[in-house]
Parts: C-alpha cells; structure tokens; sequence
C-alpha cells in the first residue's frame, strides 16, 4: 500500500480556503458598498467609528507637518487676520455672536470658531496650536467642506487668521472686534 503525503495536501486546503474567504469578503463589501444603505446624505447617521476613523490620520499628518508662525502677534496682526476672517471665513464659521444658519445643516457641521465648546469653555479652536489652524488652513479637510485656501490666502494672511483664531478666547482689541461684528457687505 502507498503511503499519503499529508504535508502538502493540507497546507493546499488551508492556502484555498484563506483565500477563498479573502474573496467572500471582498464580494461581500462590494455588495454592500453597490447596495447597501450607507450613510451618503448629509443627514444620514454617520457610520460607527466614523469620526475617530477620519481623524486619526489627519491628526498624525497635522503632528508630522506642523510650523511654529514666523512671526508673533500683535493687534495690526489681529486686524489683517480679522479683515481676512470676515472675507473668507465667516460665510460658514459665523462671527462672535452670530452663527450661520446652514453651517448645521452641513456633515459634519461647522464649527462656529467665536463660540465655547458645548463641553469646555475652549472657544472655536483656540487650544488648538496656531500651526495646527495654519495646516487646515492652507491644506483643507476633505470630507468636510474646509477647502484648502493655499491658492487663494498668501502664506502671511493664513498665519494672520490662525493667529487671530489661536486667541478667539482672550479679549480682542476694539477694533478688531469691529472688524469681525461689521454689517457683511
């Protein structure tokens, strides 16, 4: 009587049935994706995990391609980041005192960066370091509406707004305060 090899025919069996559930798996999430219910309206639920999925890595890339600003503030640096604030920024993150009705309607929402945060007293993203506000200035988060504004803001005024915003919790100079409260033109 021949002897059987068992060695090679099991690892065979094992190998296919791996890789016959890789594309069970794959199949499955193609289904799904083609005709599942997922969450693509904006008023939809987002899906589990969703938020700290996406923030994960813009968190490490924000970490990895952070710049300390060139230059301090100062209130003229307050008043060109206030002037550009109110061209650029206030149509979806509000004023102090005035929210922009749409800005909850989107997904995710827009913050309103004058206001305290529903659960600390931070104000917009003022504990945030200002090299931090610069990146998602310049760069934009996709998926959330915030567009990059490197070809549109000179690297000076994205540094004069993040200043501006770093400091949204201290008590601005008055005219920086009537720059941001003006009648929208």
């Amino acid at each position: 009587m021949a002897k059987k090899s068992s060695g090679s025919g099991g690892f065979g069996k094992v190998f296919l049935g791996f890789l016959l559930g890789v594309v069970a798996v794959a199949l499955g999430l193609f289904a799904y994706l083609k005709f599942g219910p997922l969450p693509v309206a904006v008023a939809d639920s987002p899906l589990p995990f969703e938020k700290q999925i996406v923030h994960l890595p813009l968190d490490a890339r924000i970490e990895r391609e952070s710049k300390a600003a060139p230059f301090g503030t100062s209130e003229d640096v307050f008043e060109s980041g206030a002037h550009i604030y109110r061209a650029q920024c206030a149509s979806c993150h509000g004023t102090p005192g005035r929210d922009v009705p749409y800005a909850k309607a989107m997904f995710p929402s827009t913050p309103q960066l004058w206001k305290k945060h529903a659960t600390s007293d931070v104000v917009g993203v003022s504990d945030d370091e200002a090299g931090e506000t610069y990146w998602k200035v310049a760069n934009g988060i996709r998926l959330s509406g915030m567009p990059s504004f490197k070809h549109i803001l000179s690297d000076t005024e994205m540094w004069q707004v993040s200043l501006l915003l770093k400091n949204a919790d201290k008590e601005l100079p008055g005219p920086v305060t009537q720059i941001l409260n003006s009648p929208t033109p």
